[in-house]
């Protein structure tokens, strides 16, 4: 109706998923207000059958959800979460905040946070034992600075942007996932040619990164899995297929599985840990949710500050890597708050 050009295709017909939506808007500045007014309405209507009708037909006797994990239900090891899914409440705008404000505590308690900060890329620092990355950890300096500093050719941290680091940090963590320059271009609105001269800086930069990465891809050609830190094998299916894009999806998967499923390990151990020390100190606390680098506890006010500094203390310490673990803590009455 609108004559807009259709971008791409899917097994129903022209493709208007948010991605599209997104490119057609920049195609087409003079419907941007209708394009708008659509993704609003997506946004609204996902929040109100997904979240909100959806979520209140979990709602138990005792006015709350319990959700349930799920050990085996990913292939990295992380815990899934079920019936309904709480590791996927939105958390990035006004709306998604209003709604996890509904999620509160009782009454003379509140809702603290203990999440592990980039412990992937800290993963990442101890498997390829990378001297600056290493370095960067130790001496707490800030690694997606870092990143921007090197891809965009600055000396000086006062003239790095919002933007730059919010691609420098696309970079560091795309690597993670095997991230190619097409796909860098795509999420970060660059050409191809820069997105690859982004990623040929960051292994510059992080000069051991790259070796450790093809090892990994080696090992599994070799032996059909990669293994987690603990030990944990993922085995990989297709990474020798003459078809290039399952080999290259495999070769992502392999590139990934041993980092997401170290940390999905450290966690593991860390609530296990954290577990004792409430038990057998008969602490008035109890794990309330987990979101794969995230625990959230229900805790009671008098004994928020104390029982910060040892959650805190446990996680840091459960597990020793060549670089710090550390852990970012927070307290609200309601989710929305935390």
């Amino acid at each position: 109706t609108l004559g807009l050009k259709p971008l791409k295709k899917n097994k129903r017909g022209f493709s208007t998923d948010e991605e599209t939506l997104i490119d057609l808007r920049e195609f087409y500045p003079d419907k941007a207000e209708i394009i708008d007014d659509i993704l609003k309405y997506r946004e609204l209507n996902k929040f109100l059958t997904t979240y909100t009708v959806n979520l209140l037909e979990f709602l138990g006797k005792d006015s709350k959800i319990h959700t349930t994990f799920r050990q085996t239900g990913t292939a990295t090891g992380r815990l899934s979460s079920n019936n309904p899914n709480l590791q996927n409440i939105p958390k990035n705008s006004p709306l998604a905040k209003e709604l996890r404000s509904a999620f509160y505590s009782k009454d003379g308690y509140s809702f603290v946070s203990f999440d592990y900060s980039q412990i992937e890329l800290r993963i990442l620092a101890h498997l390829s034992e990378d001297e600056t990355l290493i370095s960067s950890f130790q001496n707490d300096i800030d690694i997606h600075n870092l990143t921007a500093k090197k891809v965009f050719h600055i000396d000086d941290d006062t003239l790095i942007t919002q933007d730059m680091r919010r691609i420098a940090k696309a970079v560091n963590f795309g690597i993670l996932y095997g991230l190619s320059a097409f796909s860098l271009a795509r999420d970060v609105k660059v050409s191809q040619n820069e997105a690859k001269s982004f990623i040929d800086g960051y292994f510059t930069l992080y000069k051991s990164v790259g070796g450790y990465l093809n090892s990994i891809i080696e090992q599994v050609k070799t032996n059909g899995y990669c293994k987690t830190l603990l030990g944990r094998k993922r085995f990989i299916q297709d990474i020798l297929s003459r078809n290039a894009n399952i080999r290259q999806r495999a070769e992502r998967m392999a590139l990934n599985a041993p980092i997401q499923g170290s940390a999905a390990d450290i966690i593991k151990l860390a609530m296990i840990d954290c577990d004792s020390y409430i038990n057998s100190n008969n602490i008035d606390a109890k794990l309330v949710l987990q979101i794969h680098d995230e625990l959230i506890f229900e805790v009671k006010d008098e004994i928020i500050e104390d029982f910060k500094n040892k959650i805190s203390s446990i996680m840091e310490n459960v597990y020793k890597l060549k670089v710090k673990l550390t852990v970012n803590s927070s307290v609200g009455k309601n989710w929305g708050e935390v």
